[in-house]
């Protein structure tokens, strides 16, 4: 299986809680380091637990499911404090 498509699996572990807060995430792109790039939408974008969710949900989601990511970043993520 492709690495795109591993990444994808493990979204859809976690894509039924984001969509139940009107969210959810996309992958921009992977980088050739293995870095996944991810776009949080709808809600995801503008909560303010979007990095909580992105370090805790998303990030651990991936790195479990795909041991050959080294990070996962979110492009439109700031940390607000």
């Amino acid at each position: 299986m492709e690495l795109k498509e591993q990444v994808e699996q493990a979204l859809e572990t976690i894509r039924p809680y984001l969509k139940a807060d009107g969210g959810d995430v996309a992958i921009e792109e992977i980088t050739p380091d293995n870095v996944v790039k991810l776009k949080l939408l709808g809600n995801c974008g503008s909560c303010k637990m979007s990095f909580m969710t992105m370090k805790a949900g998303i990030e651990q989601a991936i790195m479990k499911a795909v041991p050959q990511i080294t990070a996962v970043e979110a492009i439109n993520l700031t940390e607000s404090v």
